[in-house]
């Protein structure tokens, strides 16, 4: 998003999830939306055709900047210790965004939601950045074998979402290191150091 019209989005964005996180989307309408943005409601169907479309695009467009900090962290190192990153920059993006994670959460398993068409492509684009690491550790024989990467992606991914909005909402007094290390217990568990026999 760049200039004028990119601002424009950008406050949309943000005045829906401010008021997504204390009212849930389903019961927003476009003139909450554009007054809480400051704008005309007619602003909300030129950029976006309806609330719906707004709501699509806010999905798409925090997705989309997750999976940006995710890819970030992959390479060619230990996949133990990308995956630790991965979930740290979970976590810090669910910090800047607590709006935008309560909606994934809210929305992602509703059913039938009126967004799972989107979600769905979006949850299996995260959880394939999540996968490529478990499938290194399983190839490199360090995950058990009835342990399938898939799964425990999607395993990983659900964890991660839940223990960082129980961090925001109930315990936010705990440090962003301490809500990492609980979930990387899990994994370490899970995904073994090289040479381990056991």
């Amino acid at each position: 998003m760049s200039g004028r019209g990119g601002a424009t989005k950008q406050k949309l964005f943000e005045s829906t999830l401010r008021l997504s996180a204390s009212r849930g989307l389903v019961g927003l309408t476009v003139d909450d939306i554009a007054a809480e943005a400051g704008v005309a409601k007619g602003t909300v169907y030129y950029n976006f055709g309806s609330k719906d479309g707004l709501v699509d695009a806010l999905l798409r467009y925090g997705v989309g900047l997750l999976a940006d900090r995710l890819r970030a962290e992959a390479g060619e190192g230990d996949p133990l210790a990308i995956i630790e990153a991965q979930v740290d920059s979970t976590l810090g993006f669910i910090a800047e965004y607590p709006g935008f994670s309560q909606i994934l959460v809210s929305e992602m398993w509703r059913t039938p939601g009126q967004w799972h068409e989107t979600l769905t492509l979006l949850r299996a684009e995260i959880i394939s950045i999540v996968r490529e690491q478990l499938e290194r550790l399983s190839e490199a024989g360090r995950l058990p074998e009835d342990v399938q990467p898939p799964t425990a992606a999607a395993g990983l991914f659900g964890t991660m979402l839940v223990v960082a909005l129980d961090w925001q909402v109930f315990q936010p007094q705990r440090t962003r290191a301490e809500v990492r290390e609980s979930v990387m217990v899990l994994i370490r568990g899970l995904g073994r150091q090289p040479g381990d026999t056991h």
